[in-house]
This record gives C-alpha cells, structure tokens and sequence, in this order.
C-alpha cells in the first residue's frame, strides 16, 4: 500500500493539513495512521485496498490526530507526565555524558543509533544511582563509595574541574565539530 500513488498523495495532504493547523508529527506517525485507517475501512466493508481511498479525507484524519495529540498532551501535563526531571544545571553526571557525545561520535564513525543508546544508557544509570541513594535497601550495595551523592558528585567534579563547560552550546557543538561531525536537517 506505501508505494502506491494514493497513499503518498494521502500523506502529503494529511501533512499540509496538520501544518496549516500549526501541527508538527513525524511522516512516519502519519503514515502508519492512513495505513491502519484504509486497512480497516477496506476490512469493515469487505472491500479491496484500492476501493477504500475514495473514503479517505486529509482534512479528518489531520483533525482527529491533531485532536489526539491535544488530549495527549493535556492528559500528560495534568499528571506531570511528559516533563523530564532535569538535574540541575551544573550537574556533573550531566556533564560527563554530555562531554561523551564528541567522543562517541568519533569511536562509532558517525554511528548516531550507538551515540544515542551509549547517552540513554549513560542517563539511566545515573538515574538510578540518584535514585539508590535515597533507598534504606540499598544500603551497603555499592561499596565503601557507599550512597552519598553530593559526595560522588564532588569527585566527579575533583576529577573534571571545568565540567560546567559542557554545558555551553557553542562549546560543544565545537567539539562535535572537532571530532569531524556537525548535525544538519535534511
């Protein structure tokens, strides 16, 4: 069904109509909603694929996953949901995975799959050491360090002095640029 005529039209106006509804989704997302859309029309009817694009309308279907993206997020903002907690700013834990990223990008060849799960790996296990560190059940689990946080903290600072660097944009966009990167849309 994706490589017919059809359903590229159906995706190019489905995303007109979400743009001149100030939406912005992945063509992806779109795709897969028109494609789930006419299969179950063709189904329900008892019709051919083919059949069932004189149903499709682009104005509807941009309506109702604008309409779903609202009720998204506002469901998720009632419960505190979608926000991620950030650390603060300075936060060396942060700091070190960002500072990470130039070097990963360089050890991968560009691998930007490996730089990402190499960054969500890097950020979860931060997490949950943060979160250890307020765990009675934890105690004597990771050694002499043991759970002080503003403790592991210092160090990770006594060992990387000007770690608030990293967070200076141009400053790492810099060493992403020195590892012979650079991000562009295409």
């Amino acid at each position: 069904m994706r490589n017919t005529k059809a359903f590229k039209e159906a995706v190019a106006q489905t995303l007109a109509e979400l743009a001149h509804r100030g939406v912005t989704l992945a063509p992806s997302t779109v795709e897969d909603t028109i494609e789930k859309n006419i299969s179950t029309v063709a189904e329900r009817l008892g019709i051919q694929v083919r059949s069932a694009w004189r149903y499709f309308d682009a104005k509807a279907t941009a309506d109702r996953l604008a309409h779903s993206l609202d009720s998204y997020e506002e469901s998720s903002s009632e419960k505190g949901v979608g926000q991620a907690p950030m650390p603060p700013i300075d936060n060396p834990e942060l700091a070190l995975v960002l500072a990470g990223v130039p070097d990963s990008l360089a050890q991968t060849g560009g691998d930007l799959y490996a730089v990402i799960v190499n960054v969500a790996v890097n950020a979860w296990m931060a997490g949950h050491i943060h979160g250890e560190d307020c765990c009675a059940g934890c105690d004597g689990s990771r050694g002499p360090a043991g759970h002080d946080w503003e403790a592991r903290m210092r160090t990770i600072t006594e060992m990387q002095p000007h770690i608030s660097k990293w967070f200076d944009r141009d400053v790492w966009t810099r060493a992403v640029n020195d590892a012979g990167y650079t991000v562009t849309r295409h």
